[in-house]
């Protein structure tokens, strides 16, 4: 029984041997590919213009890009943009908000105000932090006179 143990070892052994030869006259077949050489780019980043609407103040539109370098294949194009139409554009179409509440009326001007933090500027559009914006308050509401109240019909 011991001896046929070594006959099994012995045999595994070998097949060890064998596969590792094989293996390895594998590897040494196969050519060592050269490293891919890394380019690194002399263009630089790239500028973007404001988009502008194909139609009105909002919506589709374009934008275009250059950016510099001698040996550039691109140094100019033209990407598709959209401006959307329920942002504040007078602080730039590019740039979001978040208002806070309106605030009280003011009553010597009849206006009331909110402040609007950035929350996000699209294509590194250059944005105010912090913006204000101001709107009539509205009918403002009177005291009722006490007492009935008769309206009079003048004739022409």
């Amino acid at each position: 029984q011991q001896q046929q143990q070594r006959r099994v070892f012995t045999a595994a052994l070998l097949a060890l041997v064998f596969i590792l030869a094989a293996v390895s006259t594998t590897e040494a077949g196969k050519k060592e590919k050269p490293e891919k050489k890394v380019k690194k780019s002399d263009c630089g980043e790239w500028q973007w213009s404001v988009c502008v609407p194909t139609n009105g103040d909002c919506g589709l539109g374009t934008r275009e890009g250059t950016r510099t370098g001698a040996e550039c294949k691109q140094t100019t194009k033209t990407q598709k943009c959209k401006i959307p139409c329920n942002w504040k554009k007078q602080f730039g179409a590019e740039c979001k908000y978040q208002f806070q509440a309106w605030g009280e009326c003011d009553l010597n001007t009849a206006l009331k105000t909110r402040t609007g933090n950035l929350k996000r500027a699209l294509h590194n559009a250059d944005c105010q932090k912090t913006v204000t914006i101001s709107k009539p308050c509205g009918k403002l509401t009177k005291p009722k006179p006490q007492g009935k109240f008769h309206l009079q019909r003048a004739e022409c």
